[in-house]
């Protein structure tokens, strides 16, 4: 089969693979869209703070199960399926608390093993999860979805609180969408115009800023009847925005990390304590959250097509991956086509 794997940061490369293995309580999928998450590019770019070299990449996944390892799982045959990528021991204090999205012993697919960016992978059937209705690419984006519903139910968001989501990608973007659902009212904060307006206009935000053009902190409290928000979100990457953002959070407000970067975050004390800030970290996504995403997809409260911009078959990756990771060419979400649905873009 092909694969494509990166060697190290900036080197990707087109490679022949023995078909994997299905293992009683596996299934093998054939894989159909890959879509490229911010994780697959900090990890092309050398920025990724969980990874190792070389590695099969590739996260957010779907595909069609073709065979089993064991008869009990023959209903998933033909079945279209997309891929929870979180593979968590079960044993562990935070498993067994139900947080299988911090397990100490967490293995993500594509991060810490070999992931999708194949035309086979075998993958155990606990994780995998049929969602009829939905087409190839919305099932490619549940996951990228599923941590920003993590991130919304972590917050607590309430109906007409006002959220700020810093960093209008397609993590943020699925905050916006999930913390909508949810009654709140959402302004989005980036330095893109053209994403901003797809948020404004498509998705739905009450409000869209400029990070550096825009008073922000003045137009919350505008927009907050003098108050800074309720929650913040960031979802930028970027640790300067990420220490930016405690000062949007207001009064007994909460502010989520969704982003992870190499760097140390800090934060003024005397303000933090003044305002009795509460800091939570977010990280992935349990089955709650995913059936949260697939819920609100199947009823259209959440869109996912305004997001996909660019697209390109496997084999055409290693060239087309330093494009799509460059900011001038406008991708806000890139899919990996496997039955050459689109020619490249």
């Amino acid at each position: 089969m092909q694969v494509v794997v990166c060697s190290q940061p900036h080197d990707m490369s087109l490679a022949e693979r023995p078909p994997p293995e299905c293992a009683a309580g596996e299934a093998l999928v054939a894989i159909k869209r890959v879509g490229i998450c911010g994780t697959d590019i900090h990890a092309f770019g050398g920025n990724q703070p969980y990874f190792v070299y070389p590695r099969i990449l590739g996260h957010e996944l779907c595909g069609d199960v073709i065979a089993v390892g064991d008869d009990r799982d023959a209903p998933l045959l033909g079945e279209s399926v997309y891929v929870m990528p979180y593979l968590h021991c079960g044993d562990c204090r935070p498993c067994r608390q139900g947080r299988t999205n911090c397990c100490q012993r967490l293995e993500v697919v594509g991060v810490h093993r070999d992931g999708g960016m194949a035309e086979f992978l075998s993958v155990p059937v606990e994780y995998l999860v049929s969602a009829p209705g939905l087409d190839a690419e919305q099932l490619a984006l549940v996951e990228c979805q599923a941590i920003g519903a993590h991130a919304v139910r972590r917050s607590q968001l309430g109906a007409d609180e006002l959220a700020v989501v810093v960093g209008a990608g397609p993590i943020g973007m699925g905050v916006l969408q999930v913390a909508r659902s949810r009654g709140a009212r959402v302004a989005m904060v980036d330095t893109n115009r053209q994403r901003l307006a797809l948020c404004r206009d498509e998705l739905g935000a009450h409000a869209v800023w400029h990070a550096t053009e825009d008073d922000v902190a003045a137009e919350i409290e505008a927009l907050n009847g003098g108050a800074l928000a309720d929650v913040v979100f960031d979802a930028t990457g970027n640790p300067a925005a990420m220490n930016r953002g405690f000062d949007f959070a207001g009064h007994g407000g909460r502010y989520v990390l969704v982003s992870v970067v190499k760097a140390d975050i800090t934060f003024n004390d005397p303000d933090f304590h003044k305002k009795e800030l509460t800091l939570l970290g977010s990280r992935n996504a349990t089955r709650e959250d995913f059936d949260t995403v697939t819920r609100l997809m199947a009823s259209g409260e959440l869109k996912t097509a305004p997001l996909i911009t660019h697209r390109g078959p496997l084999a055409e990756l290693p060239r087309l991956m330093p494009q799509w990771c460059d900011p001038a060419n406008g991708v806000i979400k890139a899919m990996v086509t496997l039955d050459s649905m689109e020619p490249s873009s």
